[in-house]
């Protein structure tokens, strides 16, 4: 929608809309073309009935009164006047289409914008949102896109109003007088400079006023977030003179933005007013004085009263037109700033993805070769490797067999997190990882599904290295219960069937019953039509928990990543919850976090990270023998951080 870079953002977004709706915007123009031809017909009409009433009057006044004459008077009158009631008419009407075509296509094209942001949202790294506040990037879909709205519905057709306008007066000018003609070139020159000295001001704050929309929108949504604790900490007037900070650099910037677009109307109008004054004086002057006028249409001849009046119109129309076009640097001031932030993440690059392996459901035909088949017929899953030297396309079979070779990592380059990092999960096998609040352990887990891509050494899954993995296959093989739930508003039945969009009634309760969830669910008021909201405030802290679990057992993902998933609830929870998660690691390569030793006393391995790297690894038994540092955590020597 917006691919040209080149061009300045607010012209992106402009030309964006126009090749999204051309018939629209072709309408449009038409119609603004007749409403200017409308405005701009009615002063040369007007000179002719001037004329005529000069005419007619010097004629009585020389010859007496003539019946014939008058008769001639009231039919050229007549035909003037309908001339003059048609052209506003049309004026009128076009005006009216045009308004309602903007307004149609305006809105069509928000939608759009829309919808491309959020798409393009989807393909964004992990990593952007990490450094982004997204209360700032909420304010880019609500408030600068509505800017873009304005400048759509309103500015567009302003500024092509203002061309045919502007070109038609310029002509009929120079048709009239050039003499007059001149004296409001000079005041047009003095117009542009006020329009570029003021707006120039105006168009730097607004950008600025539209930044600290965003950032007063994070706040907000920061402080709702952490309401318990504000209030916990009783940190309320803190949160309210943080808001009032923020507040008053953002009214100080929008006094600034809005003063000076405010200032422009005036000026301007007040430039016109002069000009009007003196387009008066200076052609009474000239017809007083005798003094030959110069117009496009006859060349040289003497100055009438249907010249002057005849352009005074052509006057007021020139200083409304521009007028009309300084009301609209507010808005396009504005637009100009929203479209620098809605480009800006446009023009955020998408998760690179080079992998070309993707994930099939499978089974082995009479043969002992894997093949593909639908999901009720599917009894495995498979790594499917497309050749492009034959066309051909080999299958591994996806045991869940994931290695690590000398991987460093640093989410900064210049700050390395992980250092040297080795290890083994066969297939089946539960690895675990032990350490202190920053030590590594989830960082290796978003390595795994390719959050974040290494800065060294190699990671392999099933003997693949997963670079050549397309992303969303590989994380579709990646179960994953964290800490923070992140239930969506919705029944219980639909967050359950969020691990798997296309999974049954019954196999949602199935995965529900697995993790330990179907009891409490069935006596809820609407079982698993219980609605959910903000989420899932009205659920324990342990019953969400259940429920991340059934949403990653209906999924049935071969391999699962559990992170710190018992942290948060109490012992008795953590047991039923345990339970559930046990049955989900049954036949599964699992990758297990905690802090809670007790959970991980069974994991085929356990390695003990600290500051990035593997100090201690081997099973329970292995490591209490060791004396080492997890024996000192088991025993009770010293605690996790």
């Amino acid at each position: 929608m917006l691919k040209n870079k080149k061009l300045p953002p607010i012209f992106r977004i402009i030309f964006g809309f126009i090749s999204l709706h051309k018939t629209a915007f072709i309408c449009s123009l038409i119609c603004v073309l007749f409403t200017a031809f409308g405005n701009i017909a009615a002063p040369i009409v007007l000179q002719n009935v001037t004329n005529l009433i000069t005419d007619t009057i010097n004629h009585i006044v020389i010859n007496g009164n003539n019946l014939a004459l008058k008769m001639e008077f009231w039919d050229e009158i007549l035909f003037n006047g309908c001339l003059l009631v048609g052209a506003y008419v049309i004026s009128t009407v076009a005006g009216l289409t045009y308004s309602q075509i903007n307004a149609v296509a305006g809105q069509k094209y928000m939608d759009d914008l829309r919808r491309e942001l959020f798409n393009h949202m989807q393909d964004l790294p992990v990593r952007y949102f990490d450094q982004n506040d997204k209360g700032d990037i909420m304010s880019i879909y609500i408030n600068d896109v509505d800017t873009i709205r304005q400048l759509i519905i309103n500015s567009i057709s302003e500024v092509e109003f203002f061309i045919c306008t502007f070109v038609s007066v310029i002509v009929m000018m120079i048709m009239f007088s050039v003499w007059l003609f001149l004296i409001t070139i000079v005041a047009g020159v003095a117009m542009v400079l006020a329009t570029k000295h003021i707006g120039g001001h105006s168009s730097k704050n607004f950008l600025v006023q539209q930044v600290n929309i965003g950032k007063q929108e994070g706040y907000v949504e920061e402080m709702m977030n952490g309401l318990k604790v504000i209030k916990s900490f009783c940190h309320e007037q803190e949160s309210i003179d943080g808001y009032h900070n923020i507040t008053e650099i953002f009214r100080k910037t929008g006094t600034k933005a809005n003063s000076y677009a405010n200032i422009l109307m005036p000026v301007l109008g007040n430039i016109g007013n002069l000009l009007y004054v003196l387009v008066a004086v200076v052609g009474t002057i000239f017809f007083v004085n005798g003094i030959n006028n110069f117009s496009g249409m006859g060349g040289f001849s003497p100055f009438t009263v249907g010249i002057i009046v005849s352009f005074l119109p052509i006057v007021r129309q020139f200083t409304n037109a521009a007028s009309q076009m300084a009301n609209q640097v507010n808005t396009v001031a504005l637009a100009a700033a929203g479209s620098r932030r809605i480009c800006a993440l446009f023009d955020e690059e998408p998760e690179a993805d080079e992998g070309y392996v993707t994930l099939v459901r499978g089974r082995y035909d009479e043969n002992g070769n894997i093949v593909e088949c639908p999901e009720k017929e599917a009894t495995l899953w498979a790594w499917k490797h497309p050749h492009s030297a034959d066309q051909s396309v080999t299958y591994t079979l996806l045991q869940g067999d994931i290695r690590m070779f000398d991987v460093d990592f640093g989410y900064n380059p210049n700050k390395i997190v992980l250092h040297n990092i080795t290890l083994y999960a066969k297939p089946g096998q539960k690895v675990a990882f032990v350490g202190a609040t920053g030590a590594g352990k989830t960082t290796i887990t978003n390595l795994i599904n390719r959050f974040y891509d290494i800065a060294d050494g190699k990671i392999r899954y099933d003997g693949i290295n997963i670079n050549k993995i397309r992303k969303k296959d590989l994380r579709r093989s990646l179960g994953m219960v964290l800490q923070d739930t992140n239930l969506f508003s919705g029944t219980i039945m639909d967050n359950i069937r969020y691990g798997k969009l296309d999974a049954t009634d019954e196999e949602c309760i199935a995965a529900a019953k697995l993790a330990n969830a179907d009891s409490f669910i069935t006596r809820l008021p609407q079982g698993y039509n219980t609605y959910l909201t903000n989420d899932g405030a009205n659920l324990s802290q342990g019953q969400r928990q259940l429920l991340s679990i059934a949403r990653a057992a209906v999924a049935n993902a071969p391999v699962m990543i559990l992170d710190e998933a018992t942290s948060s609830i109490d012992t008795r929870t953590e047991a039923i919850v345990t339970r559930g998660m046990d049955n989900l690691m049954k036949g599964r390569t699992v990758f297990v976090i905690a802090h809670r030793l007790s959970t991980i006393q069974n994991s085929n391995v356990i390695m003990v990270l600290d500051h990035g790297h593997i100090i201690e690894r081997g099973s329970h038994e292995d490591l209490i023998k060791l004396k080492g540092v997890y024996y000192q955590l088991y025993t009770g020597a010293f605690e996790l951080e």
